[in-house]
């Protein structure tokens, strides 16, 4: 493989590692580069979930009359820092326009075929890197509070079903029991997704993932990548270490990923969800399937063998400091709504998002720098849709046509 092409992916989430391992098994030599390692940042600590159902965006029909009710309340499932409002207002001009019926239609098509793709990556995955004891296939129940609330959300399982996704409605609190005992009475209404799938522990995972690359002869590097300039033979990558150079470059860097867009002169409206939760080592409830509070936002998971509480959407960029109350408001709501869940002794953490106003990754070549690749902006999604956009990664830099049409999620669409 000494002669391959060289290939830097930029980033060591998720994304970034299945991509460095998609593209090392395409037969190039590949370096991965991270300012502070693997799964040290969102891919850490979300809630391991492989959402493969969710293929309904946040900006849907209806959602602006919804959100200032929302964003009233500063601990709600939606909010904007008051700091950052006004930095932000671009970014929620986009996804207004994103929300209207034809390109909600048109953004679940895109988002269906994305995750049709990455469930069948993530199959042949699986085997490949011998990580099915890593997994845990337990569905998912999604609770709603009242049967108004389940009501309005039929139309969002339409659209699933059309895309032929499985679920069971469920509208008592038997049917409810019988999937996941020990709810408060006040949940009459929900969804069961049996084929809904998590990963047991989303950083061991990534790190899984991480081992198969090196032990393949992949470099890992750690290094603060500032800036890219393709040249005449490849890229250069402007380091804190040193510049470095590259045949082709993948950008998988998140949250961060737009400031690195921006040096090549493409400017993309990604802004970040900040997720919190709240991780505990041991469960105190019997949890047997992934649970997803429909009207508050927040879900809780098995992690390992405790529990982690977490969600909302934040929007409150890189740089102010995180709202832990947020984390406690989840918390407090978990101990209402599973009684007997013990909410002592966790651990909190906040992250961020990588978020598009569609609610779609960009997943293409740069518009101005064809060596280089973009794979970022999955929201939360990015542990859902990291082997097909691996696969897709792969395929565009070795100049094949991709599994499915790009151009839903071309760095050029906005």
């Amino acid at each position: 493989m000494t002669d391959a092409p060289a290939i830097t992916v930029i980033g060591a989430g998720i994304v970034g590692v299945t991509a460095a391992l998609a593209l090392q098994t395409g037969g190039h030599r590949v370096t991965l580069i991270d300012r502070t390692g693997v799964a040290a940042e969102t891919s850490r600590g979300n809630a391991g979930a492989f959402a493969f159902s969710d293929v309904e965006p946040l900006a849907a029909p209806g959602i602006m009359r919804r959100a200032p009710r929302w964003l009233l309340d500063p601990l709600g499932p939606l909010s904007i820092r008051p700091a950052y409002a006004l930095k932000i207002a671009p970014w929620m001009w986009r996804f207004w326009r994103a929300s209207r019926p034809r390109h909600h239609a048109a953004a679940i098509a895109a988002q269906a075929s994305l995750m049709a793709l990455s469930r069948a990556a993530l199959d042949r995955l699986i085997p490949r890197v011998a990580g099915e004891a890593r997994m845990r296939r337990a569905g998912q129940l999604q609770l709603y509070d009242s049967a108004a609330s389940f009501r309005a959300s039929l139309p969002a399982w339409e659209a699933r079903s059309t895309h032929g996704i499985p679920f069971d409605l469920l509208d008592s609190a038997g049917a409810l029991a019988e999937v996941q005992p020990g709810l408060s009475p006040r949940f009459g209404h929900g969804a069961y997704t049996p084929t809904w799938m998590n990963t047991v522990d989303p950083a061991r995972w990534t790190e899984h993932l991480a081992h198969a690359f090196t032990d393949a002869g992949g470099r890992i590097e750690t290094a603060d990548v500032r800036a890219l300039r393709q040249t005449g033979d490849g890229v250069e990558i402007g380091t804190d270490t040193g510049p470095r150079h590259a045949a082709q470059v993948v950008v998988a860097a998140g949250a961060w990923s737009h400031r690195l867009a921006a040096t090549l002169g493409d400017r993309i409206p990604l802004e970040t969800e900040r997720g919190y939760n709240t991780t505990y080592p041991t469960a105190s409830f019997d949890l047997r399937t992934h649970v997803t509070f429909a009207d508050h936002g927040f879900v809780v998971s098995r992690i390992g063998d405790g529990l982690r509480v977490g969600g909302a959407v934040e929007l409150g960029g890189l740089d102010l400091p995180p709202n832990m109350r947020r984390a406690e408001t989840l918390v407090q709501k978990a101990a209402a709504f599973l009684p007997g869940f013990d909410p002592t002794g966790g651990t909190p953490w906040m992250g961020f998002r990588p978020s598009l106003p569609d609610s779609l990754p960009v997943i293409g070549r740069a518009p101005h720098a064809d060596r280089v690749i973009y794979a970022f902006g999955h929201g939360h999604l990015g542990l859902t849709q990291s082997a097909g956009t691996a696969e897709l990664v792969a395929a565009l830099a070795a100049h094949r046509d991709p599994a499915i049409p790009l151009a839903p999620f071309a760095p050029t669409r906005f």
